[in-house]
């Protein structure tokens, strides 16, 4: 293998569909950063995508192979795939998404056991249980991104060695969501001009892509509830439409009409200052009625020092439990969340300024598992 005795030199290769914008992208392209400032070799395959060119400027190689490419034709990368872990020798194997993991497992599977490296997974979400999800499980070592994406697994997988797992929260880095941001005065000066009915208003932030699951009727409703007990609030929905949700957006409209809403609520689609937009905003929500694995905007909402309220559940509630667990409502409870932001109008919460999730300590924590696992290997042969 490629392991330097002197360095610990590792050579590691992450797979994934594609290097577009996403929380699995984004993740691979920060344990790519970090590996190649500390002189490991890092090696990414995918289809590509617009980070392509940041993965490469940051020193890391990139292999434009449609491993996820969902056709029978993705078979074909099977043994070329194969022959690259032959000639290459990397030390560790990283799978991050479903379909590129069966291509790169069944041709990590094809090579003796002397050649193969270590086989690592990331469980991003709480996949449905069965043959094809099956395949994050096998990793020698298995990365779940919060204790309650491990409980999913334990669940659903029961014969699985939990010996295996390791959780690691997601992490932001703190220098690009300063805690107490407060946004230049030429984006303040755009806002105001963009929105002036938000001067004076409780502003309340949800920062979701609009879908069924997100919670978008309940972050509805609770503005009308704020603003029959004569609160000022304002909430501002921030998050693109899948073309093929069209329909939703519509139906979201139509209740915001249905309840005399249309002055208290702005549908501001995909914004890319959403930092700035969750700084000058009082609080930020999650109403997800599902559990989401981890929820890193809201981590980042906190990070910049603002409030966040939410179900309790799935990785937002294990955020809140650490940093801000006054954040912490039952999920589907509309009323408490209405009773809580009532509260806070009239004496605003403080997020304490330093919180445990953060990107170092994601970092580090995914080297630890790659170098133990290797060493576990080595320890072996």
């Amino acid at each position: 293998m490629s392991t330097d005795p002197k360095q610990n030199r590792l050579t590691v290769v992450q797979v994934l569909p594609a290097l577009e914008m996403g929380g699995v992208e984004r993740g691979t392209l920060e344990v790519a950063r970090r590996l190649v400032r500390e002189g490991h070799r890092s090696i990414v395959i995918s289809a590509g995508g617009r980070l392509v060119e940041q993965l490469q400027a940051e020193g890391s190689t990139h292999l434009a192979w449609d491993v996820g490419a969902k056709r029978l034709a993705t078979l074909r990368w099977i043994p070329k795939l194969r022959r690259f872990l032959r000639e290459t020798r990397p030390d560790v194997l990283h799978l991050r998404s479903r379909l590129p993991a069966w291509i790169a497992y069944l041709a990590w599977k094809g090579l003796s056991p002397a050649e193969r490296p270590v086989l690592v997974t990331t469980v991003h979400g709480f996949y449905r249980p069965g043959w094809y999800s099956s395949i994050m499980m096998r990793g020698e070592r298995i990365i779940a991104i919060s204790a309650s994406v491990r409980d999913h697994i334990l669940k659903n997988y029961p014969r699985l060695d939990e010996t295996r797992i390791r959780i690691i929260h997601r992490g932001v880095d703190p220098t690009l969501y300063p805690y107490g941001y407060t946004p230049p005065e030429s984006w303040l000066e755009s806002w105001r001009a963009q929105i002036p009915e938000l001067e004076g208003k409780y502003i309340l932030t949800f920062p979701a892509r609009l879908s069924r699951r997100k919670g978008h009727e309940d972050f509805i409703d609770v503005i009308a509830g704020l603003r029959q007990a004569g609160i000022p609030a304002h909430g501002l929905i921030v998050g693109g439409t899948h073309p093929h949700k069209r329909h939703y957006e519509v139906e979201l409209r139509e209740r915001i009409r249905e309840q005399n809403l249309g002055a208290a609520l702005t549908l501001l689609g995909h914004r890319s200052d959403l930092s700035e937009i969750m700084a000058v905003s009082d609080v930020v929500l999650s109403l997800s009625r599902e559990p989401e694995a981890f929820g890193r905007v809201s981590l980042e909402a906190l990070s910049l020092g603002r409030p966040v309220l939410a179900y309790d559940h799935g990785g937002v509630g294990e955020q809140l439990a650490e940093i801000f667990p006054e954040g912490r409502v039952p999920v589907g409870d509309q009323a408490q969340v209405v009773e809580r932001l009532r509260a806070w109008y009239r004496t605003p919460p403080v997020v304490p300024a330093r919180q445990p999730f953060t990107l170092e300590r994601m970092l580090t924590a995914t080297l630890e598992v790659y170098q133990d696992a290797v060493a576990a290997r080595d320890s072996r042969s």
